[in-house]
């Protein structure tokens, strides 16, 4: 048989969550010889996923440093990318959503004359500056890409406004549904249960509010408006609800959520989660407050109503199934929104309900079959 030789890459945690599954195929898929390549654009949010999934990268680059700036990290894939694309001489670079890692991949492969293939295409919010950069990276994967693989028909139309070809778009789903129903299969890890017994969270004890805000379009005053809203909350309803907030790395994100919520006592403040972690907190949360595309995601997956801390979203699916609602960061509307799913059980138990809008758990298998159908 004839193996497609293809090349995945990927740099950070949401990459690896959302291409776990498909790496899986390609390397179990006699049809495929399989390369995975990290930049490593996130380090430990990143080596925990690749673990959880027991995914090995043949090539590390290793490229992470402490607030980085976009045009570094852009260069250096670049620069440490291209010797391996000669060195494995892929028919297909496969890459993911619209991080710099995604993007700067596309372009080193367009390079090459190497096809590329897009999963998880067509996003968008029609506003280069939110999100930042994400939004103009992916419409640059967009020019590139041989293969769209778009995670909804939302997702196709937009691809088709934008002129790609219809014949190159292929409706899979969102990959990270095929993540989720691996990751919730598995046991509930010690810390999750030992942090809900020691704070008292369980049916007829206090509600679980989960919190994750870290884009960089929140930097500054944004976030300081999302941490005094949680303020307020976390009086209003102490006793009520427990706030646990795993604090992204970025020093834009660490110093001012620890100055203003380090001595709130219903507020605990922790670590990044590993995902396996992370996914079992939403599991068991009333509601989620969060600025994350991929939770966005979780969250209606899971059938919690989630609070996004943006002014636009990408995953309009999510808002039309009535789980996810637009407050960005005005910290009177989020106080007054989020007051409302935490009082009103009859209006909250109308949009407390699963709903896959992004799929039915088989779109990397579609993916691959896809690849090879072209190849």
């Amino acid at each position: 048989m004839n193996r497609v030789r293809i090349m995945t890459i990927l740099g950070t945690r949401p990459e690896a969550i959302k291409l776990a599954p498909v790496v899986q195929i390609f390397n179990k898929d006699d049809r495929f010889a399989s390369t995975l390549v990290v930049t490593a654009q996130h380090r430990e949010m990143l080596d925990q996923v690749l673990t959880l999934f027991q995914l090995i990268p043949n090539e590390d680059l290793n490229l992470m440093t402490e607030d980085q700036p976009l045009a570094q990290l852009t260069a250096k894939i670049f620069i440490h990318l291209d010797p391996l694309l000669g060195k494995y001489d892929p028919q297909w670079v496969v890459v993911q959503g619209d991080t710099i890692t995604a993007m700067t991949s596309a372009m080193a492969a367009f390079y090459r004359r190497i096809k590329v293939a897009h999963v998880e295409a067509g996003l968008r919010t029609w506003d280069k500056w939110q999100p930042f950069p994400e939004e103009i990276n992916r419409r640059i994967i967009a020019d590139i890409a041989d293969l769209h693989f778009a995670p909804t028909q939302w997702a196709y139309n937009n691809l088709i406004k934008d002129g790609v070809p219809k014949h190159l778009i292929k409706v899979t789903g969102n990959t990270i549904i095929d993540a989720l129903n691996q990751v919730t299969s598995l046991p509930m890890p010690d810390d999750i249960r030992k942090l809900l017994a020691d704070k008292g969270i369980h049916p007829g004890g206090k509600h679980l509010v989960v919190v994750t805000a870290h884009r960089r379009e929140n930097f500054g005053q944004p976030i300081r408006d999302i941490c005094q809203a949680l303020k307020v909350l976390a009086k209003e309803y102490f006793g009520q609800i427990e706030i646990v907030y795993p604090v992204h790395l970025n020093p834009n994100i660490q110093k001012p959520v620890h100055e203003l919520l380090d001595n709130v006592s219903n507020i605990t403040l922790l670590p990044p989660l590993e995902y396996l972690s992370l996914v079992h907190l939403l599991k068991n949360a009333r509601l989620i407050l969060t600025d994350s595309g991929g939770i966005q995601e979780e969250a209606t997956g899971l059938g919690k109503p989630c609070l996004v801390l943006r002014e636009v979203t990408e995953r309009p699916e999510g808002v039309e199934a009535g789980v996810l609602q637009l407050v960005g960061t005005n910290t009177e509307k989020i106080i007054r929104t989020a007051a409302k799913m935490l009082k009103d059980d009859a209006y909250y138990k109308k949009i407390a309900h699963a709903s896959n809008p992004y799929g039915d758990g088989f779109a990397a298998g579609r993916i691959a079959d896809f690849i090879y159908e072209e190849f």
